[in-house]
């Protein structure tokens, strides 16, 4: 099991721990196995970008200390990808029970991942991928780059984090 970081970072008055990216992409991946869905790299890559994106967004907070990278289906944290790239385009298959994963993490960033859930797990990949594709912090990180050009530039939280805020104060 993924044990979290010791590392504790300062939220609005009160402290969390930060998880590793590790147990985020865990989370989903035993919510697709308790739906009986499927999940790719491409999706659990970007059901861990929204979850880190609406963190920042809505509660000042990064999730993980880990820093995406822009790449040409969209937002990708390489060390994530690494793990799965054998799988290609075909599902996941790890035997996690998300109700261990769910012991791991609090309250707060429980109700967080369930409403990324909630809001983008029926989202097949592809579409996952085009919503990113739309949104300021992937545009913004990759310039003036062709979209099939190969690029490894981060994705800004700062960024990440104004553009979900002002999505959020929005609505």
């Amino acid at each position: 099991m993924v044990a979290l970081v010791n590392h504790i970072s300062k939220n609005g008055g009160y402290y969390m721990k930060k998880n590793s990216y590790e147990i985020i992409a865990d989370y989903f991946i035993g919510f697709a196995n308790e739906t009986g869905s499927l999940i790719t790299n491409l999706k659990l890559q970007k059901l861990v970008y929204y979850a880190q994106a609406w963190s920042l967004g809505l509660n000042n907070n990064e999730l993980f200390s880990e820093e995406f990278e822009a790449w040409v289906h969209g937002p990708v944290l390489r060390d994530l990808y690494n793990k799965y790239r054998t799988n290609k385009w075909n599902p996941i298959n790890k035997d996690v029970k998300l109700s261990e994963v769910k012991k791991q993490l609090n309250e707060d960033n429980l109700k967080l991942l369930q409403e990324v859930a909630d809001t983008y797990f029926e989202l097949d990949a592809y579409k996952l991928e085009k919503l990113t594709h739309n949104e300021e912090p992937w545009i913004e990180a990759r310039s003036n780059l062709a979209e099939n050009e190969p690029c490894a530039n981060k994705i800004s939280n700062l960024t990440m984090r104004r553009y979900y805020h002002s999505i959020a104060t929005a609505q």
